[in-house]
Formats: C-alpha cells, structure tokens, sequence
C-alpha cells in the first residue's frame, strides 16, 4: 500500500477577505475531490486571506499510479486562474 501526501502552498490574489477565500477554496476542493477520487483539506494558514495550505492524499497499491494522479492535480490547479502555487511537497510513504 502506497499513500501519497501533495502539500501545497497557494496565493489567491482574488480574495479580498477571508469570506472570498473560502468561496474559492471550497469551488477548488470541491474540483479537485471529484475529479481526481482523492481526499483535500486546508491544512494551514487560515487566518490569511490571500495565502492557503492544502493536504491532498491518496492511496494506492502502485507508486507510478500515485505520482500520475499527484501530478495531474498540480496541474489542474496550475490551470486555475486566480490560484498560483508558491510552493509544493511529495511525499510518499
């Protein structure tokens, strides 16, 4: 069994207060949730309204299948327009 954790960091320039940015994290978890089968929670800096963490994880029982799907949720959410990833981790374990 492998589990893959993605941990990205976000800047989201269209949020003017903390209400804007739940509206677009919750379009965005919602997205990426049902597209990918895979499990997405804010997981840090939440009191900023312009910044935001996101865990992603996902099982498997093949690594290739992992990084396949890790890789194509940084991209869907790279082709988001009003969310730009400042930073990412992998991890697998």
């Amino acid at each position: 069994m492998i589990i893959g954790v993605l941990t990205l960091q976000l800047h989201l320039g269209e949020a003017n207060s903390l209400k804007d940015k739940r509206r677009i994290l919750k379009s965005l978890i919602d997205r990426i949730k049902n597209r990918f089968n895979v499990s997405v929670a804010e997981v840090g800096q939440q009191d900023l309204r312009q910044c935001a963490t996101l865990g992603i994880s996902m099982v498997s029982c093949e690594q290739a299948h992992v990084h396949k799907v890790l890789a194509a949720v940084i991209k869907s959410v790279e082709a988001q327009g009003s969310v730009l990833i400042t930073d990412l981790q992998t991890e697998l374990l």
